[in-house]
């Protein structure tokens, strides 16, 4: 049996007022079906509309026309269903990383004791057991974005938005950050997408690529990609220096610099 759906987008537009109330086209005729334990990577030029999309799935904002479901429903608004992590951990500065991790399910009135599970089991999921009593500001940046996952899986969400999470950390930390994603997707059977401008980063975790055009933003190209499920610690270099690995890189970047190209004129 084919796997579920969780989201899907038809005919969907966006458009918004800018500076002198012109009208700006960001998103055109979207279409797309996310079935669940997808893990899907948003390739695209700046300014494209990638975040706007992502704040489209999260219901943040609405579309100016087209639908966007989850699960069947229209997306009306926010929903612990669909966690968010953002560029910036965004971590409640008054609560520790414990309470920061449990503050959804507390919110949800969830038992103390199932809280209790739940934060733990995240922590440890994320290395920051130990980090439990700590303020975000006591933490580094990478330490703070591991608890940033740990609260948006800390709900249960079906499908985690992740909006490039890892473009400000450094290079070591933020494949590291890969790594621990990865573990965490192939050992849910939760549906993540994430925004990234790194090709690399795209076919390391995604087992399916999109690309966007410039704005108006469109879904131009989507591929299947493996690789996610063949790097490993060991393999990870044998499969990033595999001639098909660098084949289908050298085809997103291609694709991408065009579009930036027709993005600058």
């Amino acid at each position: 049996m084919p796997d579920p759906l969780v989201i899907s987008l038809a005919d969907l537009n966006y458009t918004y007022q800018g500076e002198k109330g012109t009208e700006v086209e960001a998103l055109k005729d979207i279409d797309l079906d996310v079935t669940r334990g997808e893990f899907i990577c948003l390739l695209g030029p700046s300014g494209c509309g990638k975040s706007t999309l992502l704040k489209i799935l999260a219901g943040f904002i609405a579309p100016t026309s087209g639908s966007a479901v989850h699960d069947g429903a229209p997306i009306n608004g926010s929903d612990w269903r669909r966690g968010v992590v953002f560029q910036s951990p965004n971590l409640y500065p008054w609560l520790n990383v414990e309470q920061n991790v449990g503050f959804g399910p507390k919110m949800r009135k969830l038992p103390e004791s199932e809280i209790k599970g739940i934060t733990d089991k995240y922590l440890e999921q994320v290395g920051l057991a130990e980090f439990r009593k700590h303020k975000p500001y006591e933490l580094s940046g990478g330490m703070q974005q591991r608890a940033a996952v740990a609260r948006a899986l800390a709900n249960d969400p079906e499908i985690v938005l992740m909006d490039e999470p890892f473009g400000a950390l450094d290079a070591l930390t933020r494949e590291s950050m890969q790594r621990m994603t990865r573990h965490i997707w192939a050992g849910s059977n939760k549906t993540f997408l994430l925004i990234t401008h790194d090709v690399d980063e795209a076919l390391s975790l995604g087992t399916r690529v999109l690309v966007m055009s410039d704005r108006p933003g469109r879904i131009i190209r989507g591929i299947k990609a493996e690789f996610t499920y063949l790097i490993t610690g060991c393999n990870s270099d044998k499969t990033r220096f595999s001639r098909e690995y660098l084949k289908v890189r050298e085809e997103l970047l291609n694709m991408i610099n065009v579009e930036d190209e027709n993005y600058s004129i």
